[in-house]
């Protein structure tokens, strides 16, 4: 199954989400080890290589016996990275309609990283969000933990929800302070929320790189409508997923302008992530999931 052709009637067809994000994990793995990156460790099994002077009293040698290099056993509080999946649930996230793109994608992506923290015996926390902080589950990495996961990420896809807006800076702030423990946290929203005062998303995600967390944004956007505004030029009616809020326009009448605000926010955006050290990953749902996986294990294997 290619990365590139998902949608909610292959996840129906191949029956559950965990069996179709195992699918997903094992074909990106294979991938990468037939492309360039075929060094790059997606492993990260209980050892690590020897560093020269450090204690020898952890080498494996078992281990080397069998293939005559020095590796160093790690135990499982040095080892277990802590993440935190942050999912915006808001009724913008369920654009465009006809398959709920942005939440099909983001529902996917966040099923793919809980299967290989898993398979990495990493802890995982799903936190789902729009106004307000809708579902939280403890960080654990056991298989009921990670199924549990599985299936809130699946009843996600089951049905449209009511109106309900986003509220982005408000739920980083709570999760900035309820995380303890350095930690991972991982977002995937459409950032919509309140972009005429931009200040409070950055002073939210400031506050995570405040209380040392790493933070991976994942941008999640129809960038074809979202970004360049490709309609053709005849009548819509533009509804308001998150306030119901109707206008009717030709498209030719207000791109350029709509182009001019979305670009300069984006821009914003990813400029202050530059400032604040936050991996700003642009997460097109027409792109598929390989960039989603490789920046999360670039980012993972900056942190051991």
């Amino acid at each position: 199954m290619s990365s590139r052709q998902l949608d909610l009637a292959k996840v129906r067809e191949f029956g559950n989400l965990e069996f179709l994000a195992k699918q997903l994990v094992e074909g990106f793995i294979t991938g990468l080890h037939k492309s360039p990156f075929h060094g790059f460790s997606v492993e990260f099994a209980e050892h690590q290589l020897y560093n020269t002077g450090e204690s020898t009293r952890n080498i494996d040698w078992k281990v080397f016996a069998k293939s005559d290099r020095l590796y160093v056993k790690r135990y499982e509080e040095e080892t277990n990275l802590r993440c935190h999946i942050l999912l915006d649930t808001s009724s913008s996230m369920y654009y465009p309609e006809e398959n709920n793109g942005k939440m099909t994608f983001s529902v996917m992506a966040a099923a793919s990283l809980t299967y290989l923290l898993q398979r990495q015996k990493d802890a995982v926390s799903l936190c789902t969000f729009s106004e307000n902080i809708e579902i939280q589950t403890a960080v654990k990495s056991t298989p009921s933990h990670v199924h549990k996961i599985m299936l809130e990420l699946e009843n996600l896809l089951q049905s449209r929800r009511p109106l309900l807006k986003t509220s982005v800076s408000d739920v980083l702030h709570q999760i900035a302070e309820k995380i303890h423990k350095r930690s991972l946290v991982v977002i995937f929203s459409d950032m919509f929320d309140n972009l005429e005062n931009s200040d409070k998303i950055f002073s939210a995600l400031q506050h995570l790189r405040h209380n040392l967390h790493e933070v991976l944004l994942f941008h999640v956007t129809d960038r074809k409508t979202e970004e360049n505004f490709s309609f053709e030029n005849r009548p819509y009616e533009f509804i308001d997923l998150e306030t119901g809020e109707k206008i009717k326009v030709q498209p030719d009448q207000v791109r350029d302008s709509y182009k001019e605000f979305v670009g300069n926010f984006y821009q914003q955006l990813k400029l202050k992530c530059g400032q604040y050290k936050i991996d700003f990953i642009e997460a097109d749902i027409a792109k598929g999931f390989d960039p989603i996986l490789m920046a999360y294990l670039v980012k993972h294997s900056k942190m051991r």
